[in-house]
């Protein structure tokens, strides 16, 4: 088969399209023929390398993945040869306390497709029999590959960490990201006034469009002095944030007393400060958020079906331009999700 590997970690002239061994299937496991592969910037961090994750070379990227199903091992009985599916990114045991209570992203073992194990930036990836699913309702393969780890990241990081509840106020940072649009709907869709921050109007118009009813732009703007002005200084209830230390000070003054601020990356930087009076004097949380569960999944996979929710793609590439398409993602010149076509 087609696939793009890397050999080791660095820019992106590592990034080689070649030939590689079609993987082998063993009795529950299912071969699946890619047809769309979104991007995310975890594919970035893997290239260049993440301190303590160990990647066994050569190695094929890419969590999110949509196709065919080309063969299926001897034990599996729910998946049938030629269906349309897409895959749960995240793996887990099955059998330890987390994943019993449905804490998939708790498991010890727990990893994605693209990280401890090839990902979809191929013609054909292999996949646990319990990790392939059915493309929901008459979604294309470029939109199923493009809901479930954004919209799952963002589904845990509101309804199960900061148990969001209607009516009240989400700001969400990076609204052009996977994770920025799908939090945008995830929270209007809840019932909550969303209050949505880009660099550009361009970003801005298109959250409002999926739901946001107050924008910031923050390349001209003061994401904390906005939050307090649309607020009338009582901030948000709950802050949704993957960016990390460029807007951690800012997000950390918009919140409420008794506002939950939930993060999940650190594209700008990991180290923050934290002025703890202002933690515990306010009755404000800090939260982590990773990934979720399949349940989780199950649950925004109904609102997907139902258009209730909507995958938000940016633009294709050809597999064989898979240099171009993280150029694309690096550069920050898009809205939604990249996606890669296999075959």
């Amino acid at each position: 088969m087609k696939a793009v590997r890397i050999h080791q970690h660095g820019g992106l002239d590592v990034l080689k399209y070649e030939s590689a061994p079609e993987p082998k299937i063993g009795v529950d496991e299912v071969l699946i023929r890619v047809r769309a592969c979104a991007l995310n910037h975890l594919d970035i961090w893997l290239r260049e390398g993440v301190p303590g994750w160990q990647l066994n070379f050569p190695h094929i990227l890419g969590s999110d993945v949509a196709g065919t199903v080309a063969e299926v091992g001897s034990a599996v009985a729910h998946v049938r040869r030629d269906e349309r599916v897409l895959l749960a990114p995240g793996l887990s045991c099955g059998k330890c306390k987390e994943c019993f209570k449905g804490l998939d992203s708790a498991c010890r073992a727990y990893t994605v497709f693209g990280l401890k194990l090839d990902g979809g930036y191929a013609e054909y990836v292999k996949s646990p029999s319990a990790n392939v699913l059915p493309i929901p309702g008459d979604l294309s393969f470029d939109e199923a590959a493009a809901v479930p780890l954004v919209f799952l990241t963002a589904w845990h990081m509101l309804m199960t960490r900061a148990g969001l509840k209607p009516g009240e106020d989400v700001l969400v940072i990076g609204a052009g990201s996977g994770v920025g649009s799908a939090a945008i709907q995830v929270a209007a869709t809840a019932g909550a006034r969303v209050i949505a921050v880009a660099g550009t109007d361009e970003k801005l118009e298109k959250a409002r469009s999926l739901g946001a009813q107050e924008v910031i732009n923050h390349a001209r703007q003061s994401i904390a002095d906005e939050v307090l002005r649309m607020t009338a200084k009582r901030g948000v209830d709950v802050v949704v944030e993957h960016v990390g230390a460029a807007v951690w000070n800012d997000c950390f003054q918009s919140l409420a007393t008794y506002g939950r601020f939930v993060t999940c990356g650190v594209t700008t930087g990991s180290d923050v400060s934290l002025n703890l009076q202002a933690l515990f004097g306010r009755q404000r949380t800090l939260l982590g958020s990773f990934m979720g569960g399949k349940g989780e999944l199950m649950d925004v996979l109904k609102l997907i079906a139902s258009r209730r929710l909507k995958a938000v793609i940016d633009s294709t590439f050809e597999l064989s331009e898979a240099r171009a398409a993280q150029q694309k993602m690096e550069g920050r010149n898009f809205f939604g999700k990249i996606l890669l076509h296999p075959a």
